[in-house]
């Protein structure tokens, strides 16, 4: 793995005081995160954006910027966020787009970018960087010729694309969730259990979106993928032939294998994502085939309220696209939105009387409640009585 980055190039696209935004993801250009670090401790007064950083920001020296946000703090950020280094806004991922139109818009976007026919294209994501071009922001572009091609959507435009740099380091591996416990293969038998005819999923990554799969495969019926994240099990699916359609995310977050069939179609690749515009359009999303979203949480309370962030101690994540496919699921004809959770963890309970945190989905956002102990439908019932079918599923 190589890369090479002309900073005198980047140097020269980054004008005094400018707000740089950096695409995020595995595919995140970080190539060139030396290098801005560099520039904005030379400079003084470069501001900095980021987005979802699933992996270790390695050469990014977050103290070096007189001003660092992110709209969605994952996993790479945490440490950033904890230390006062990074501002974490909270916003779900619908509407990153009009804060980068907006308040947060850069003076540049820094991305990674593959090699495409006719031109540079977005590799292992698009997230909310299709509306930062479509913004008409210029790009500096690190070209990555080990990134997959599984972008939809026309190349990086010409006129505003600046290359200023070249790696083959491809997008960070992210490896499988361990092996489900035993608590959460129950959780995903009774999640599978629970969809509908021709459903379209939602999933969330990890060692329960390990689970719900499993149930999908164990369950043997076809399933359209529609999911913000799309990790190694949809590739399991479509290995046992119950993939029904072409799967539709706005991130790819995991191994080589992954990464591989997402670039299974040659030059072209396999179109799998799309902006957050598309992925996490309600209208869309609230739509026939029928969507069963599947989320967890870190606790919910008596009410059915859930907090997705964190204990009180710190930020573990961020709003992401939790509320925004929980309140469309339960639009959709047929679809449910589901929050699926162990009822332990740490050997503490995840039901608590108050949360931790503030709201990240509202309880009138959520159909059903699934633990290992059993399913709360509660649909038609009123505050009392879901109270009580929630309480009953932690006993």
């Amino acid at each position: 793995m190589s890369a090479e980055i002309d900073t005198r190039a980047l140097a020269s696209l980054v004008r005094p005081g400018a707000r740089i935004a950096v695409a995020d993801g595995c595919g995140a250009p970080q190539a060139a995160f030396a290098a801005l670090s560099d520039l904005a401790r030379e400079r003084g007064d470069v501001r900095l954006v980021l987005g979802w950083m699933p992996a270790p920001v390695d050469g990014l020296d977050l103290a070096a910027f007189a001003d660092a946000r992110t709209v969605m703090p994952g996993w790479g950020l945490r440490a950033g966020v904890s230390a006062g280094h990074v501002h974490a806004v909270p916003a779900r991922l619908s509407a990153t787009p009009a804060l980068l139109a907006g308040p947060l818009r850069p003076d540049l976007l820094v991305v990674a970018a593959a090699p495409g026919p006719t031109g540079p294209v977005l590799g292992s994501e698009v997230s909310w960087v299709r509306a930062v071009i479509d913004a008409g922001v210029p790009l500096a572009v690190v070209l990555d010729d080990a990134l997959p091609r599984a972008a939809a959507g026309p190349p990086l435009p010409e006129d505003r694309t600046f290359v200023v740099g070249h790696a083959s380091t491809g997008p960070a591996v992210v490896p499988v969730a361990p092996e489900p416990s035993p608590e959460h293969r129950r959780i995903g038998e009774l999640v599978a259990g629970l969809l509908p005819d021709d459903a379209r999923v939602q999933w969330a990554p990890g060692q329960l979106g390990q689970a719900v799969v499993r149930g999908l495969l164990e369950r043997g019926r076809p399933v359209h993928a529609d999911s913000g994240l799309l990790g190694d099990p949809v590739v399991d699916l479509d290995e046992a032939g119950l993939l029904a359609s072409t799967p539709t995310a706005t991130y790819l977050v995991g191994t080589p294998r992954l990464y591989g069939w997402a670039d299974a179609h040659g030059r072209a690749g396999r179109p799998v994502l799309h902006g957050v515009e598309v992925t996490h359009d309600p209208n869309r999303l609230a739509a026939d085939p029928p969507l069963v979203a599947v989320n967890t949480a870190v606790e919910v309370d008596p009410d059915g309220q859930v907090n997705v962030e964190g204990p009180a101690s710190a930020i573990v994540g961020g709003i992401g696209g939790h509320p925004d496919y929980a309140a469309a699921a339960t639009r959709s004809r047929r679809g449910l939105s589901v929050i699926a959770l162990a009822s332990t963890h740490r050997g503490q309970p995840t039901m608590v009387e108050r949360l931790s945190r503030p709201v990240t989905t509202a309880s009138h956002d959520v159909d059903v409640v699934v633990t290992e102990h059993g399913v709360a439908d509660l649909r038609g019932l009123d505050r009392g009585e879901r109270r009580a079918a929630l309480r009953a599923l932690w006993g």
